[in-house]
């Protein structure tokens, strides 16, 4: 199967140019692929030739820590709304009055727990909002 004409002909990249940098320009060229939104070295060329903007994304690893922490609490509290849900369920099927108070003593001891995690989440998030908004 052949591959499709592109619709603005314009657009192809047809003329090779080929170019030699130190190696110091080199290593400088791959830390912004590395680290940007380009493919290639050559993207990164063409976009410093264009002048165009080449998106650079930074990673803050002091926010490593927070983040991993927040991905456990909300893990935690996903699983504590299946355990909510599982004992609604069985509270709805039960007949007998005593089970339906059994389950619902079950479910406010896992909504203490999601008010614990509410809480931790509340304190991260104002410590980061405190780090991210400074002036």
């Amino acid at each position: 199967m052949s591959r499709k004409k592109a619709e603005d002909q314009d657009e192809i990249l047809s003329h090779p140019i080929i170019m030699r940098v130190t190696e110091k320009q080199f290593n400088k060229l791959e830390q912004i692929l590395a680290n940007s939104n380009c493919q290639s070295i050559g993207e990164v060329a063409r976009m410093i030739l264009q002048k165009q903007r080449i998106l650079y994304f930074h990673k803050d690893i002091s926010l490593n820590g927070p983040m991993e922490e927040l991905s456990c609490i909300r893990k935690e509290l996903k699983a504590i709304g299946i355990n909510i849900n599982q004992l609604t369920r069985s509270f709805h099927t039960s007949k007998q009055e005593g089970q339906q108070n059994f389950f619902i003593l079950k479910v406010a001891e896992r909504y203490e727990k999601v008010e614990e995690k509410v809480d931790r989440l509340l304190i991260i998030i104002s410590q980061l909002s405190a780090k991210w908004l400074q002036k």
